[in-house]
């Protein structure tokens, strides 16, 4: 399933996310016009821990019927070819990440992801002056990319 497939479905939802879902829209009835604050509203959402079985088989219900559902059109659905000529996406835009992961790897190969991850935050904290090359970088692949992307869609407009 390719990223941009506008007729892919939806993931499934898990029960969870059906009550997290209900929780928003109360929230959003109650009050129409203030911005969600995310931490009381994960507090409200841990009531679920406490929900009886009984509560709690709503959503699973709803959860079982939405997988079903999603299986159903799932067993139809062809994912669209991959244009190979297309212009190949912009790299993450962690290139100073994607630059010292290997180097931080080959020193310490028995670090965890989350601690690799901590000593490139690290090592990503310096002064702009270190973080010059990354963003010019960055800046121009951006740029390449946007004209290999214009140059491409219009040479698909010829076609049609």
């Amino acid at each position: 399933m390719g990223k941009g497939d506008r007729h892919k479905l939806q993931r499934k939802m898990s029960s969870y996310a059906f009550f997290v879902e209900t929780c928003q829209e109360e929230h959003k009835k109650k009050h129409p016009d203030s911005p969600v604050n995310f931490a009381e509203f994960s507090k409200k959402c841990s009531r679920c821990k406490t929900m009886s079985a009984k509560e709690k088989w709503k959503f699973e219900d709803v959860a079982k019927s939405d997988k079903n559902h999603y299986d159903r059109e799932m067993k139809n659905y062809v994912p669209p070819k991959e244009d190979v000529n297309a212009p190949k996406r912009l790299p993450s835009a962690f290139l100073f990440c994607s630059e010292h992961r290997p180097k931080i790897k080959s020193e310490c190969p028995g670090l965890s992801i989350e601690d690799t991850a901590k000593k490139i935050r690290r090592k990503s904290e310096r002064s702009a002056k270190d973080k010059q090359p990354y963003e010019h970088k960055a800046t121009k692949l951006k740029e390449k990319y946007e004209k290999d992307i214009a140059a491409y869609h219009a040479k698909q407009e010829r076609k049609v």
